[in-house]
């Protein structure tokens, strides 16, 4: 008899997955450009009035502009310096301008269709006509060749192209014709290039009695191209030769600084020296050409740029459709969106004696030091609020010292009268301007120098990082005692964009937030090298640590069996060390919501990887730019705001400042905000584990919310 073997299974242990591999991240660039896409989406939808889809049409282009200038200039070098890194999700950059391209072109194939085929009719329903030259009448025409002989003529400069000439230079982001010309005396062909006035309108209208006029419709606003009326007389700028043929073409150069600061002596001289290349100077990162320019042209236009084919896009229609911001402004309040007038926070406001009627609390330091004021824009307004703050702080005659944060601010700044009043006030004010902020470095120059001249002390960061941070600190004498009182943000101090842009601000005079603010101050001005704060989370210091502790220490009570969750809204989730522990969280169980704007390299809903992240982006009326987070924490809920996205830049290049909310009710507040974000089902969309986004549409039967609009009517009914 045989002895049958008795076969032992080996349980194979589980293989360790390597969350640092490429499969789990998304790519950077690819995400931005699913962001604007989602922009442009905006565009199509029909629940969007007419007016605001141009708006969202002209944003996606002038996104793009930046975009090109900045991500696409920085590959290009990259490849230029035949760098071989890779990102996280194992692209070189030479496959990512590749990238780039098959995702880019279809994308802009479709904005200009859909301007084309949807929206221009649509706007001539509505008497608002943007017409081409040759679709006018004998007397429109004769009006536009008036118009050209005595306002656009004089300004124009055709540029030669031949061996005498050579070819010219061309300035950023510029609307160009390339006008080829015969000689009727000898036969031969010549090229000449015709800027494009910015210093005109772009789209020329036409006086009221010159208006189409349709039947039912009443004329609003007829306009023709600019470049289109240079073109049909271009027999001015070429007496005695044939116009053969012109077509439009626009480029686009580097718009990066490259600013050596431990090398240079003055950094605000060294950046102005960079702005003037900027303006000048800058390698051509991309060529948009009509679809009717000849291949022949086209080749002497990428050769003489030093373009490769992958750089040229071609465009059915109007180049630069940034431009149809001007349209946005058409006295037709019907065909926008409701004005909307940001309310003042119930605890700033007092009843008159005898009268129904409210006025604005006068003493901001009484408010706050009965307990902390959390304000939310546009909901709430900035200007009768932080701008009131600092004003009234600017004249108080018992405030000793003002110091703030200036990264961006608006043109005609109440932010920096109210600094410079306070300097003619006798009291001691400090500034950090942050000179590096891409594309304010003029605007931020100007008003240091403006500040510099009443007394105040500027000073220009620290050498290798950017100071991100929103932060002010107003140092006041009471009752023979110091008192400091901070305002940290997640927004910039500019009364323009916080009327457009979502963010939390917090008002206290927490004893802690004040010393932690006096040194963080002094470690922008001075010497110091502080390593911890008492309440603040600063980075490069120890924000990173502290984020990566608070996601770990929530996988760590998912573990151990309890209900643990992170909600956290943002721009940006880029950071490799982030998402990881990110992934982490999720494995042990961990329910993440993420709340992320723009670009999102994590993939969510990944088996065994993330299937319990959840990552969302709201794009709408405003633009979603407040960082909240949340952390569950067993119970014992923390809830923090701040400057910081989760992008390497910001943890570890930046000067930035999260602060937790120690108020239980303005937590709350802030949890109520994120349940709001997150039960919307107008303006959000889902990423999904491919990287598309589907956005959320209510079902039958179920009431649409979109979440601004929730907020907007919680504010007014305050």
């Amino acid at each position: 008899m045989t002895r049958r073997k008795k076969v032992v299974t080996v349980k194979e242990a589980p293989t360790e997955i390597n969350l640092t591999e490429p499969q789990y991240y998304f790519n950077r660039e690819i995400s931005w450009l699913e962001f604007n896409n989602r922009v442009l989406h905006e565009a199509f939808d029909p629940r969007t009035p007419l007016l605001e889809r141009l708006k969202f049409m002209a944003i996606f282009s002038s996104n793009l502009d930046e975009y090109f200038m900045v991500r696409v200039a920085a590959l290009k070098e990259q490849v230029a310096a035949k760098v071989t890194r890779r990102s996280a999700d194992g692209c070189t950059a030479q496959e990512q301008l590749e990238l780039i391209g098959q995702r880019l072109r279809p994308m802009v194939a479709q904005q200009h269709r859909h301007f084309e085929q949807a929206l221009r009719p649509q706007l001539a329903a509505k008497g608002v006509y943007l017409l081409d030259y040759i679709d006018l009448n004998q007397e429109q025409r004769r009006y536009l060749q008036t118009y050209f002989d005595e306002q656009i003529f004089p300004v124009l400069t055709p540029l030669a192209i031949d061996p005498g000439h050579p070819f010219p230079y061309i300035s950023n982001l510029s609307l160009n014709l390339a006008v080829v010309i015969k000689d009727p005396a000898n036969g031969e062909e010549l090229f000449a290039r015709v800027k494009v006035p910015r210093i005109l309108p772009r789209f020329l209208p036409l006086p009221e009695d010159l208006r189409l006029q349709q039947k039912d419709v009443p004329a609003v606003w007829t306009a023709v191209p600019l470049e289109q009326v240079i073109a049909h007389n271009l027999e001015s700028l070429f007496p005695g030769l044939t116009i053969l043929e012109y077509y439009p073409f626009r480029i686009t150069r580097d718009g990066d600084l490259e600013v050596a600061e431990d090398e240079a002596d003055d950094l605000l001289l060294a950046i102005e020296q960079e702005l003037r290349k900027r303006r000048f100077g800058g390698t051509i990162v991309r060529l948009e050409v009509h679809a009717s320019m000849p291949e022949v042209v086209r080749e002497m236009l990428r050769q003489e740029m030093d373009l490769g084919e992958n750089d040229v896009y071609e465009v059915e229609g109007l180049l630069c459709l940034s431009d149809l911001f001007a349209l946005t402004g058409l006295p037709l309040p019907e065909l926008k969106d409701p004005v909307w007038r940001s309310a003042l926070p119930p605890r700033l406001r007092r009843t008159i004696e005898g009268s129904s009627s409210l006025e604005i609390e006068d003493d901001f330091f009484a408010i706050i030091r009965k307990q902390d004021l959390m304000l939310h824009h546009p909901y709430e307004s900035f200007s009768n609020t932080v701008q009131r703050f600092l004003t009234q702080a600017a004249h108080d005659p018992d405030v000793l010292a003002i110091k703030t944060t200036l990264y961006r601010t608006s043109g005609d700044s109440p932010i920096v009268d109210a600094l410079i009043t306070a300097a003619e006030n006798g009291k001691q004010v400090s500034v950090l301007v942050e000179l590096k902020a891409r594309f304010d470095e003029e605007n931020n120059i100007n008003w240091a120098r403006k500040l510099e001249n009443v007394g105040v002390h500027v000073v220009y960061g620290l050498v290798g990082l950017k100071t991100h941070t929103k932060v002010m600190l107003v140092v006041r004498r009471e009752e023979g005692r110091i008192r400091r009182y901070v305002h940290i943000g997640t927004g910039n101090y500019n009364p323009k964009t916080a009327r457009l842009y979502t963010d939390i601000g917090l008002l206290s005079c927490r004893d802690e937030l004040g010393a932690d603010l006096t040194e963080l101050f002094n470690y922008l001005t001075g010497y110091s090298r502080q390593q911890t704060y008492r309440k603040l989370l600063v980075a490069p210091v120890n924000l990173r640590d502290r984020m990566l502790a608070l996601i770990h220490r929530e996988s760590e009570h998912a573990r151990n069996g309890l209900h643990a969750r992170i909600v956290a809204k943002m721009n940006a989730l880029v950071d490799p060390r982030m998402i990881v522990a990110l992934y982490e969280a999720s494995q042990a169980g961990v329910k993440v919501d993420l709340i992320v704007r723009g670009m999102c390299c994590l993939r969510p809903q990944l088996p065994g990887i993330s299937e319990n992240i959840r990552v969302v982006s709201i794009v709408g009326r405003f633009l979603e730019h407040s960082r909240i987070l949340y952390f569950h924490n067993h119970g014992n809920e923390e809830v923090f705001i701040g400057s910081a996205d989760w992008m390497t830049r910001n943890l570890d290049r930046r000067v930035e400042a999260v602060v937790p909310i120690d108020d239980p009710a303005i937590a709350k507040d802030l949890q109520e905000i994120l349940g709001i974000l997150l039960a919307d089902n107008r303006q959000a969309w889902d990423l999904q584990a491919d990287g598309h986004y589907i956005q959320r549409r209510p079902a039958v039967g179920v009431i649409e919310q979109s979440s601004q609009r929730t907020l907007m009517e919680m504010a007014r009914q305050q």
